[in-house]
C-alpha cells in the first residue's frame, strides 16, 4: 500500500474532499471510501478514514455544541447503533468483492437521490417516528460500509422543519455519535493496525486544508455546478467499482 502511488493519489483526494464537505459542501464526503476502494478493500478504506472523520467531528461539535434537537437525536442515534451492529455482524461473512458491490451501489444511488430526491409533502415524513427509526438504522448500515449515512439522515431530518443552525448541529452530533460507535467494531475487525493508523496520521494534516478550501469555495464558485461535477465523479467511481467487482466474479 505505502509503495503504491495510485493509493496515495486516491487517499489525498479523499481526505481533501472530505474536508471540503465539512467546509460547506455537505454530502460530497461520500466520494472518499468508494475512491479508495478502487485500490484497497472497502473495509480498510473506511478504517483509514474513520480517525480522520472523528477529529473533524470534535471540531464541529465544539462549534455546534449548543444547537441541536434532542427529540430527533434520541430517535435516530439508537436506531443508527442497531444499523452499525447489523453491518458489523454481517461484515464477517462478506468478502471484499461483495463489499465493493455494496459501496458501488451506494456511490451510484447517492447522486441519483441528490438529483431526483422528492420535494414537497413533508407531512408524510414530519413526526413519523417509525420512519425516523428506519432512516437512522439504514444510515448506520451505510455509514459502517462507506461512511455514507448522510442521505438517510437528510431525507428524514430536513422535512422536520428545523431551524438551519439546529439542523446542522443535530447532524454534527448524530454523525459524531455514529462515528464514535464504529470505533469498537472497526477495531475488532483489525482495521486499526499499525499500517492503517500510520496512514491516517499521515493524511490527517490534509483535513483542515480541505476544510479551508471548502470555506473558500463556498463564497467563490457556483455551488450547483460544483455539486454536479462531484456527483458525476462519485457516480463514475461507483460504476468502476461495480465493473471491477463484476469482472472478478466472472
Amino acid at each position: 500500500m505505502f509503495d503504491n502511488p495510485l493509493f496515495w493519489i486516491c487517499a489525498i483526494i479523499s481526505v481533501i474532499v472530505t474536508g471540503i464537505s465539512k467546509g460547506g459542501f455537505g454530502g460530497i464526503a461520500l466520494l472518499a471510501v468508494p475512491l479508495m476502494s478502487l485500490v484497497i478493500s472497502p473495509v480498510q478504506a473506511a478504517g483509514i478514514m474513520l480517525p480522520i472523520l472523528i477529529v473533524m467531528d470534535w471540531v464541529s461539535l465544539w462549534v455546534y455544541r449548543k444547537s441541536w434537537n434532542k427529540a430527533l437525536l434520541w430517535l435516530m442515534i439508537p436506531a443508527s447503533l442497531v444499523g452499525v451492529a447489523l453491518a458489523w455482524y454481517f461484515s464477517a461473512y462478506l468478502d471484499d468483492q461483495f463489499l465493493r458491490i455494496c459501496v458501488g451501489f451506494i456511490a451510484l444511488l447517492f447522486p441519483i437521490y441528490a438529483v431526483l430526491k422528492p420535494r414537497g409533502r413533508p407531512s408524510l415524513v414530519k413526526g413519523n417516528k417509525p420512519l425516523g427509526f428506519l432512516a437512522g438504522m439504514v444510515a448506520g448500515v451505510t455509514s459502517f460500509i462507506a461512511h455514507a449515512g448522510g442521505p438517510l439522515f437528510q431525507a428524514y431530518a430536513i422535512p422536520q422543519g428545523l431551524e438551519k443552525k439546529t439542523y446542522v448541529g443535530t447532524g454534527v452530533i448524530f454523525f459524531a455519535a455514529l462515528n464514535f460507535a464504529k470505533l469498537l467494531p472497526f477495531a475488532m475487525l483489525g482495521q486499526f493496525d499499525k499500517s492503517n493508523l500510520t496512514t491516517s496520521l499521515i493524511l490527517m494534516p490534509l483535513a483542515p486544508i480541505g476544510v479551508l478550501i471548502g470555506v473558500w469555495l463556498v463564497n467563490r464558485i457556483n455551488q450547483d455546478m460544483f455539486y454536479r461535477i462531484l456527483y458525476g465523479i462519485i457516480f463514475c467511481v461507483g460504476l468502476k467499482l461495480l465493473w471491477d467487482a463484476g469482472a472478478s466474479l466472472i
